[in-house]
């Protein structure tokens, strides 16, 4: 098993959409835990709406950990970008249950010590092959 790249989490959550949100373009409450319906707790997956695809709280919730080490975007167009080979803060993605709606969107993303334990990062795992 390993952690998604950056790219492969967000396609995961995209699930085949190109608005802001992978339900739409305004946020919507019933797809995600964030700061004003979370009660400031982590709550069990799949008491939200999932996306196309079925995956549940690709969006708030815990933001998710990628396995990509974090750096600026590069001002050329790629496709499935990898992150550099080495660095200090990992890649997150989704969000949290601290967040507000409008730092929830697909493309958002935060980076964290990979020493970082909070009740706000969490993981979604791939299987290698």
């Amino acid at each position: 098993y390993r952690l998604p790249t950056e790219a492969e989490w967000e396609y995961a959550c995209r699930a085949g959409t190109t608005t802001r949100y992978y339900w739409g373009d305004s946020f919507d409450g019933n797809y995600a835990w964030y700061y004003d319906n979370s009660a400031w707790e982590t709550h069990p997956v799949g008491q939200k709406l999932p996306n196309a695809w079925g995956l549940y709280d690709m969006i708030g919730n815990v933001c998710e950990w990628c396995g990509d080490w974090f750096s600026l975007y590069s001002p050329a167009a790629r496709t499935d970008p990898v992150g550099p080979p080495e660095g200090f803060y990992r890649v997150c993605r989704g969000g949290g249950w601290c967040i507000n709606a409008s730092n929830t969107r697909s493309t958002n993303r935060f980076k964290n010590t990979p020493s970082t334990r909070i009740s706000l990062v969490g993981f979604r795992l791939l299987r290698k092959g």
